[in-house]
């Protein structure tokens, strides 16, 4: 006799900054213990003087540091909630960011810049000078412009293997064969 079994719902848990207390998030986001806001203020960005910055060179500007945060983020095979957590800001905002809604203050491209563990340069640089930089910084390596050289020459499967085994030895795991 087969049993149906209800999905699981992905509940978000929170820290209040004020009492620290670890809980679910509450229908009106307010904390269980001390009723204050859990959300996180998300900072405003400053009103640039339109003389220096035009509403075109802006916007395409957020869009760069948008996909510039979201390359950035999956390469290092970081989720939206990892990346805020490391962050100390909510999920909505690095998505806000991600999808060119919301453009970063400095400080927060600071701890944006720390959180992916780049300058930030790299997140207000075009995407080709940013690859072809951080592909500069990783053939200074020798041993790893070698790997390069062999890593082209494999199929997908044996190059999966072959990075998932990299994974595993950068992560401190040993194989057991």
């Amino acid at each position: 006799m087969a049993t149906m079994m209800a999905p699981v719902e992905q509940r978000e848990v929170l820290r209040c900054d004020h009492c620290s207390l670890v809980q679910f998030r509450t229908a009106n986001s307010l904390c269980r213990r001390c009723h204050k806001s859990l959300e996180v203020e998300e900072p405003e960005p400053a009103a640039a003087p339109l003389s220096i910055v035009t509403q075109s060179t802006a916007s395409s500007d957020g869009l760069q540091v948008a996909t510039a945060v979201r390359e950035l983020r999956q390469v290092r095979n970081l989720s939206q909630r990892q990346l805020a957590a490391r962050m100390n800001v909510p999920r909505t905002y690095i998505s806000k960011i991600e999808n060119g809604k919301a453009m970063p203050t400095l400080s927060s491209l600071d701890r944006l810049a720390k959180a992916l563990q780049v300058d930030i340069s790299t997140l207000l640089r075009d995407p080709k000078t940013r690859q072809r930089d951080e592909t500069a910084v990783l053939m200074n390596d020798p041993f790893l412009a070698e790997i390069a050289a062999y890593v082209s020459e494999l199929d997908a499967l044996q190059r999966s293997i072959f990075l998932n085994h990299v994974r595993e030895l950068a992560a401190g795991r040993r194989r057991t064969a």
